[in-house]
């Protein structure tokens, strides 16, 4: 049975551990917001990008641009944005375990697959593992930066015109809410862009110099920000994922501090009777004697 210094000192160290989670939580929902903005001021750019190219992209043969060609997808590679810490809940799991089931798919059929790992749990998971590593990126999310998107944004295109790769997919987790993240699966190159809406007024864009031409730039740039967006996007689920994990922690350490609250309180009840039963006892022989 455990006595009442080993209770106590349980207690202590609940406690330090409860005020650990509490200030890491504080912490998290801070970057928490400050990603949030960063991201939100990212979607409308990114998507409008995405719609423009769309209305380029249709103007012309798909063949004729290095960035929308297709062809048969022999080699393929995943890029896994993951977090470089744990302490997230299920956030890091989540995405490896959705990114390994994708991989073994592909090589169930027989293609030859690589993978991209952005974030050191991925790379961690993968190379145990033993997959085919073709690059890693790891601690860079404290530091975010738009040169970060373009480095990996110039190694797969760089790869994927040199026909090393024929086919490569972005795996992140996209931040739907402070309690909400969703994986998503995004087709990289061969570049995708999103269909022109049906308006209800036919629009006839005017495109100058030819379309060609534009999407010699636009594609670049689609490809580094939709990779940028994708790490901004992950990064602020990271956050959200962390702040929950955290405040889930401080509430269970509190409701672990109650119960060995309790549990010393009975224990030095207990204890207090027993004195005090020796002490009327001894009296009683005292008296008798």
């Amino acid at each position: 049975m455990a006595t009442l210094r080993d209770i106590k000192r349980r207690i202590g160290s609940v406690t330090s551990t409860q005020k650990i989670t509490r200030a890491m939580k504080m912490v998290a929902s801070v970057k928490l917001r400050r990603a949030q903005e960063r991201m939100m001021r990212s979607r409308p750019y990114a998507h409008s990008l995405d719609e423009l190219l769309g209305h380029v992209a249709a103007k012309i043969d798909r063949s004729l641009h290095p960035l929308l060609a297709e062809r048969e997808p022999k080699s393929i590679c995943y890029v896994v944005v993951t977090g470089d810490r744990g302490l997230a809940g299920s956030f890091n799991a989540n995405i490896t375990k959705r990114a390994k089931s994708e991989i073994d798919a592909q090589i169930a059929e027989g293609k030859s697959v690589s993978t991209i790992t952005v974030g050191r749990k991925g790379y961690e998971f993968f190379q145990r593992r033993g997959y085919n590593l073709l690059e890693k990126y790891i601690n860079f999310f404290n530091e975010l930066e738009f040169n970060h998107a373009q480095d990996i944004g110039e190694l797969i295109k760089s790869k994927f015109i040199g026909e090393e790769l024929d086919r490569i997919y972005l795996i992140y987790n996209e931040f739907k809410s402070a309690l909400q993240q969703r994986i998503v699966v995004q087709q990289l190159l061969p570049i995708m862009p999103r269909p022109p809406r049906e308006e209800k007024y036919h629009i006839d864009f005017l495109l100058e110099p030819s379309p060609s031409v534009i999407l010699d730039t636009l594609c670049p740039k689609y490809l580094n920000i939709e990779v940028w967006h994708a790490l901004l996007e992950s990064y602020a689920a990271e956050m959200a994922a962390r702040t929950a994990a955290m405040d889930a922690a401080t509430e269970n350490a509190q409701e672990m501090i109650d119960q060995l609250t309790l549990k010393y309180n009975k224990a030095r009840q207990a204890a207090i009777t027993k004195e005090l039963s020796e002490i009327v006892g001894g009296a009683e022989a005292l008296s008798k004697a």
